[in-house]
């Protein structure tokens, strides 16, 4: 195969065609009806998830968000830890610790001591160390989760005059 025959069909056009982006975007459709699938794996029903999920995009805290969706702060913290957000209760040496307890190699009493945090947060921490986040959930809430998805870009806006730009540094 010489050059000529790897070049031909190559034309040289003086505009370039829009071809687009090709997007599946499924964000138009309601939380809910996104989340319904997952319905059967999560601690609470797909319409309090949503709330749930909403409440925390608009920068609630996981307790109040999950209140704001009539469930337990612990159930809210599962349902967003299996769409994908981090909520351990511990750090990295309390997730050891976890582990440890999880594997017989510690009692609980003392797992639960020595990770300094209340038999609830351990409980949850527990959880999470033994429940993946579901496979797809991440992408049902990406829309609800994603950075703006609150009204950050609006508040970014109303606060622009306050904020200093790269030019005022000097």
């Amino acid at each position: 195969m010489g050059l000529s025959d790897i070049a031909a069909g190559v034309e040289v056009v003086d505009e370039q065609r829009d071809r687009g982006v090709a997007t599946v975007d499924r964000t138009d459709e309601p939380l809910a009806e996104r989340l319904a699938p997952y319905a059967e794996e999560l601690p609470c029903d797909a319409s309090a998830a949503a709330t749930l999920v909403e409440a925390y995009a608009a920068g609630n805290s996981v307790g109040d968000a999950a209140r704001a969706a009539g469930i337990a702060p612990t159930d809210g913290a599962k349902a967003l830890h299996l769409f994908g957000e981090s909520v351990s209760p511990v750090g990295p040496m309390g997730r050891e610790i976890v582990g440890d307890w999880l594997e017989g190699r510690l009692a609980r009493t003392e797992a639960v001591e020595l990770a300094g945090v209340s038999e609830r947060a351990f409980a949850l921490a527990a959880y999470v160390e033994t429940h993946d986040p579901l496979a797809g959930a991440r992408e049902a809430v990406e829309g609800a989760l994603a950075p703006g998805a609150d009204g950050a870009v609006e508040k970014r806006d109303q606060l622009g005059e306050t904020m200093s730009d790269v030019g005022e540094l000097r």
